[in-house]
């Protein structure tokens, strides 16, 4: 028989407990447990008046921006629908059956005011990182660092050449605009134009990085713990290997000031084996580089290659495979000179004398009068990036460096960051902070929160 639902008069008073209907194993919970903003209000004080209605909690605005960070709610109108329906984010948030959700637009406000001015968002991401420290998840032995291509809000058809883009500073300006402009004129020397510039979001590059057509980006910075694959810092920069490379420097300072975790090794793929870089670790930050050296004097043609000139450091020369010396300087100054060139190299060569009564000259050197070889400022460092490269310590680091690519492919298919929605370099910063730290809590709440027995794991990690 089929039944009906009784449609009895409804009770004057509900008992309903939130806590009761979010599964003890559920994802929110693992995070709650981690999330510490008891110190928020009071990094925020002195940005709030004294006076007049009280606005909305900011650690409710945070912990709605973790909600749609950790998973994969892009826009903040639906999230903020999405906070109003679903039960267990109305209990992570804070938020009883009757409270109100802030409106979509006022969220938006505060978030970009207040949060911006006073980098709020670094400050969530390393109270979780201090509570990942905390936990034991990072080893403070090994670091990985590498970069990811990550679309901005920009559209190409927007786009102009860059010795043709001109702004009227004396209009009204967008924000990403004006905020472009300052960083040309606070730099120190004149910047190269760009081959394109977006006349949307100026400060993203126009790259072809993953293959495909062309597009502006900007580049999110990971500096990963080896051991758990934690993230210690994040920076955003435009999508030019360059600004990924040297934003290394800025987040290994910050870790190792903030927090006072300086490793023995750095872990990165060919793109941070430039001389310039691998002097910096190995000479100013006394780091073990695991990392393949940048170099390009091999040569294919059947002569001989660098590798092939025995270095002397005590004569300050190279010999030949003829046994014959390459000095940078063959006669005596009376004030020395370092013959370093603007590309920071040092100009070895033969004497003339030598090589013309050479049996291996058509080997060596058959179009020029003597051979000569660039040696980098920094050679002895990629020396040692060398002899690092041989041992298998290396060959567990290669390994190791995939947790970085991990993460990245963590964040574009799970937490769906595959294109900005805010502008401009800070607007990257913003998002790339927030998104780290949500890959942090829910690194702590899968490796440190037993899974309930009954249920498994509803969702993904």
């Amino acid at each position: 028989m089929m039944g009906r639902q009784e449609a009895a008069q409804a009770p004057l008073f509900y008992a309903f407990n939130l806590d009761t209907h979010v599964p003890s194993n559920h994802l929110l919970r693992g995070i709650d447990r981690f999330l510490d903003l008891s110190e928020l209000h009071q990094h925020l004080a002195p940005h709030y008046s004294n006076t007049g209605r009280p606005s909305i909690d900011p650690a409710l605005l945070i912990r709605m921006l973790v909600v749609g960070y950790c998973f994969g709610i892009r826009s903040e109108r639906q999230l903020c629908g999405e906070v109003h329906l679903n039960l267990a984010y109305r209990w992570f948030c804070r938020l009883d059956l009757e409270d109100k959700v802030p409106d979509h637009s006022t969220f938006s406000k505060n978030r970009h005011g207040r949060f911006r001015d006073n980098d709020t968002l670094r400050f969530v991401f390393e109270k979780v990182l201090a509570r990942c420290l905390e936990e034991g998840l990072v080893g403070g032995e090994g670091f990985a660092v590498d970069a990811s291509v990550v679309r901005a809000d920009a559209s190409r058809q927007r786009g102009v050449p860059g010795s043709e883009v001109a702004f009227d500073r004396t209009a009204s300006l967008a924000w990403p605009v004006r905020e472009y402009l300052e960083a040309l004129d606070a730099a120190e020397e004149p910047e190269t134009p760009p081959k394109n510039v977006s006349l949307t979001d100026p400060a993203a590059r126009w790259t072809a990085a993953p293959g495909g057509p062309a597009f502006f980006a900007y580049s999110t910075n990971y500096l990963i713990d080896v051991k758990a694959g934690v993230i210690v810092d994040v920076e955003a920069t435009p999508a030019l290997r360059s600004d990924e490379v040297n934003s290394t420097r800025t987040m290994m300072d910050r870790v190792e000031q903030r927090f006072d975790q300086k490793p023995k090794r750095l872990i990165g793929d060919t793109a941070y084996g430039t001389a310039e870089m691998l002097g910096w670790m190995v000479d100013e930050k006394a780091i073990e580089p695991h990392v393949p050296v940048w170099d390009k004097t091999e040569r294919n043609d059947g002569t001989f290659s660098h590798s092939d000139f025995e270095w002397h450091d005590e004569g300050n020369e190279y010999r030949c495979p003829g046994g014959k010396a390459l000095r940078h300087g063959w006669r005596k100054f009376t004030v020395p000179r370092t013959g370093i060139t603007k590309e920071n190299t040092i100009i070895y060569h033969a004497s003339e004398h030598d090589c013309r009564a050479c049996p291996l000259k058509a080997r060596c050197c058959p179009n020029t009068p003597m051979r000569k070889i660039r040696r980098q400022v920094n050679e002895s460092a990629r020396d040692v990036a060398r002899q690092v490269a041989k041992t298998p310590g290396y060959l567990r680091s290669r390994r190791q460096r995939k947790k970085v690519e991990v993460l990245f492919a963590h964040l574009k298919r799970i937490l769906r960051l595959r294109r900005l929605r805010l502008r401009g370099l800070c607007g990257a910063h913003d998002e790339f902070l927030m998104a780290a730290t949500a890959q942090n809590l829910r690194r702590m709440a899968m490796w440190l929160v037993p899974k309930g027995p009954e249920m498994g794991n509803p969702l993904p990690a």
